[in-house]
């Protein structure tokens, strides 16, 4: 699924218009994001748990030539699903 239909889905599901239903979905993303750069996690409780977690820098081989390579340290961000979504794909 494209943001386009995930757009087409909120509105149809919420009675709003496209263009609201696109300005609800941006500013919620929005929010997710800012909330992890911040280094908070999001917990929608049914549905899952947005946080962020830190890889630590290792040492990896580059396939090309066999040479080791260092790879940073860098974080990112995780979505564990909660019990009532992993239920509904199973």
């Amino acid at each position: 699924m494209k943001k386009t239909e995930l757009i087409e889905k909120i509105a149809a599901g919420s009675g709003l218009t496209k263009t609201d239903a696109k300005k609800a979905l941006d500013a919620t993303v929005e929010a997710i994001k800012e909330t992890l750069i911040a280094g908070d996690k999001i917990a929608l409780v049914g549905f899952g748990t947005f946080s962020v977690n830190e890889r630590p820098a290792r040492e990896g081989i580059n396939p090309a030539t066999k040479e080791k390579i260092q790879i940073a340290a860098k974080k990112v961000a995780k979505f564990k699903a909660g019990a009532e979504l992993a239920d509904a794909l199973n």
